[in-house]
């Protein structure tokens, strides 16, 4: 096992480019070459992709990917192709290929020459193919938005159900299922569809750190979304829209308002979609008004809003759709324009629908109106709704609710109320019903004794709404259950059993949802004129190659470059998400760029800093800021000072305690995650009562060691004191 670390770790250096793994990437990608069948569920943005790539390259044969959206696969194997000089290192294999396209990819593969291949769900099961499939060796079959096996997905696709049975024809081999959403009964659809009751599952954390979350109201939707766009003028953003003739006027309505966009929707052609799509990652449109019903196949790392025109018809809908801002870790806005009217649109649209179709179309709307409707903390509500525990209420004022100063109001009797209700109706009755019964609706349940209820009516003083706001944080706090799969009847947890016995403050906020306009993020301290000169040389080279600049290289890289100045390939070699091959591939221009700008500028790079700085008093003091502002790693501070991570740590805490602000975020996302860094600032923020680090390890119970519960706590010292 440990030499296959040490390949997965050259591999990831030498050919992505990336020093460090993030999350369960390294733990998913040992499992598939352990030949393990392997689980994967990752947010956008969390990196799926490089846990079938990687292995791919390593494990003999050529790894089959089975993907539900045709226009993902060409960027995809751009993707992988951008790194490698071996052009037939990866192929898509689909429907939009011409006979003899189809015969070049068919000899690739067979000739070993590609070690990824691309297929849809409806290729790979065609009969004429399977013989195809038997001719070569497959390393593993990865299945890609593994969410569609599922009714309750917020993608359904009947051809998913058939990939089991199509992998027994060609010949069992490990599978690796990854979604970027998943419920408890989405996961278990995938699991048993699939036949993978046995294998290692890897859930990363569903918070996306870099997402604003807002809702606002409905009243002048269109002045507000140009207003907003014409803010955001040359950053690209997606809307969403609940028709197809919606898309197309929203569209047309930006492109009146000198707004570059163009509409994407199913009922366009084949053709035309991929032109708006390669328009899109080309940079000649800034924004893609597309359907909600229409799975968009856009892998573009830099979208920096999404607005929904419409409502979502889930929460798994709208956190696949809202996941496609930021994918690169940057800033993303998303933005809901809700009107009550539109949850009549759903209703009406389920009506339609069988018995069974019609309770989860239900179910689903139900989740998504609470998730709008509720005021509290809006990634709270949708970590909970993953089953992801989320205990504090912090989350650095990422979204509306969080964001704006709320007057808070007890509502513990209320609670007390509602928990005794659902108590003396035996766990039988769903939200709509407990409103009714405590607002002494005696007409409008079909049970005779409803009225003798010792509740009944005791609730009329309290609005609808309220109720609502009750229940849905209620289940949030795990003191009420909503059983699903029994038309969301509510019971009672042990913690309401506890809170009738020993009631406390329970707060809610006093109000529904805010509007105000979303918030400008605070823009990075990189050179923004060398960004701009990169940018045009990655759009022009991006155009000559026909591949999206991204794939050349990514805003991260960008701006790493404009603080490191780069001026020779082994230099470029040490920016992110660089590496060799692509330093070969692309950086010529790059560094010819960078150096005239450096020289016409006069600027003092940060190597030369290294070179030139002099002994001084306090000169470690000042080396440690200027390393921090161009973000030296500590492993080359320690060794170019001879000094200790305790040394290195007491100076940044003088330097912070001095009253001087240190930007270490890039080394503490080096080795702890967003979600951890958040898990230890809560404690500081919530829990601890002195910044002691042996009580924060104690409490932590050895997860954390003291270098990194000291990283926190000087970052957040420096955030809040200085």
């Amino acid at each position: 096992m440990k030499k296959i670390e040490i390949d997965i770790n050259k591999h990831l250096r030498d050919f992505f480019g990336f020093k460090k793994f993030k999350g369960n990437q390294e733990k998913a990608i040992n499992s598939i070459l352990a030949g393990n069948n392997t689980f994967i569920i990752m947010p956008t943005g969390g990196g799926k992709s490089l846990c079938y790539q990687l292995p791919s390259l390593i494990l003999e044969g050529v790894a089959i990917v089975i993907s539900p959206l045709i226009a993902l696969m060409k960027n995809q194997v751009d993707s992988i192709r951008s790194y490698s000089k071996n052009p037939d290192i990866a192929h898509f294999f689909n429907s939009t290929l011409s006979k003899k396209e189809i015969q070049q990819v068919m000899q690739a593969v067979v000739d070993g020459k590609t070690k990824l291949l691309f297929v849809a769900p409806e290729t790979i099961g065609k009969e004429k193919n399977l013989a195809f499939f038997k001719s070569f060796t497959i390393s593993f079959f990865a299945i890609d938005e593994a969410h569609c096996i599922s009714e309750w997905g917020h993608d359904f696709r009947p051809e998913y159900r058939k990939i089991k049975n199509t992998i027994s024809k060609i010949g069992t081999k490990p599978i690796m299922a990854l979604t970027a959403t998943a419920t408890e009964k989405v996961k278990k659809d995938i699991i048993k569809n699939l036949g993978i009751e046995k294998n290692q599952l890897f859930i990363s954390s569903f918070n996306r750190p870099n997402l604003y979350y807002e809702i606002q109201t409905k009243q002048n939707v269109d002045k507000d979304i140009i207003k907003y766009v014409k803010q955001n003028e040359g950053k690209s953003g997606i809307i969403y829209c609940l028709s197809r003739k919606k898309a197309e006027e929203v569209s047309e309505f930006l492109n009146l308002n000198n707004l570059r966009s163009l509409p994407y929707h199913a009922g366009l052609e084949q053709s035309v979609r991929r032109k708006t799509q390669d328009a899109f990652l080309m940079e000649d449109i800034d924004v893609v008004v597309a359907t909600i019903a229409f799975g968009m196949g856009i892998d573009k790392p830099d979208v920096r809003y999404v607005i929904h025109y419409n409502l979502p018809k889930s929460l798994e809908n709208y956190y696949q759709e809202t996941g496609r801002a930021g994918r690169d870790g940057g800033e993303g806005n998303c933005i809901l324009f809700y009107d009550p009217l539109d949850v009549e649109k759903f209703e009406n649209f389920n009506s339609k629908k069988n018995i069974y179709e019609k309770e989860i179309g239900t179910q689903l709307l139900e989740e998504i109106v609470a998730y709008i409707e509720n005021s509290d903390c809006r990634r709270k509500k949708i970590l909970h709704y993953f089953g992801e525990k989320y205990q504090k209420e912090y989350c650095n004022k990422k979204c509306d609710n969080c964001n704006q100063k709320n007057k808070l109001k007890d509502v513990q009797k209320e609670l007390k109320i509602i928990l005794e209700t659902i108590k003396e109706t035996h766990n039988r009755f769903n939200m709509k019903q407990i409103i009714k019964i405590l607002h002494g609706s005696v007409n409008s349940i079909n049970n005779f004794a409803i009225n003798t209820l010792k509740n009944f009516k005791k609730g009329e003083h309290i609005t609808t709404f309220v109720i609502q706001q009750i229940i849905r944080k209620g289940i949030i706090e795990d003191l009420i259950s909503k059983n699903i799969e029994s038309y969301g009847t509510l019971s009672i947890n042990k913690k309401g059993d506890d809170f009738l016995k020993n009631s406390y403050t329970f707060e809610i906020m006093d109000q529904a949802f805010n509007s105000k306009k979303p918030i400008s993020h605070t823009p990075s301290s990189f050179d923004k004129n060398l960004v701009y000169i990169l940018q045009k040389i990655r759009k022009r080279i991006a155009e000559e190659k026909n591949i999206p600049p991204f794939i050349i290289f990514q805003d991260p890289s960008l701006e790493d470059m404009s603080i490191q100045y780069p001026i020779n390939m082994e230099e470029l070699r040490n920016i992110i998400g660089v590496g060799k091959g692509k330093a070969e591939k692309y950086g010529a221009d790059f560094i010819t760029a960078i150096k005239e700008y450096v020289d016409d500028n006069n600027i003092e790079r940060a190597q030369d800093f290294i070179v030139k700085s002099k002994p001084k008093k306090n000169d470690l003091k000042i080396f440690i800021i200027q390393s921090a502002d161009r973000k030296l790693g500590f492993d080359d501070i320690i060794d170019q000072k001879n000094i200790s991570i305790n040394l290195l740590l007491d100076e940044i805490e003088n330097i912070v305690n001095s009253g001087t602000k240190i930007n270490i975020d890039y080394h503490i996302n080096e080795v702890l995650d967003m979600q951890q860094q958040e898990e230890i600032r809560d404690y500081f923020l919530n829990e601890a009562e002195n910044d002691s680090i042996s009580k924060a390890e104690q409490y932590f119970e050895g997860e954390y060691d003291e270098d990194e519960l000291r990283l926190v706590r000087v970052k957040l010292f420096s955030d809040l004191a200085n």
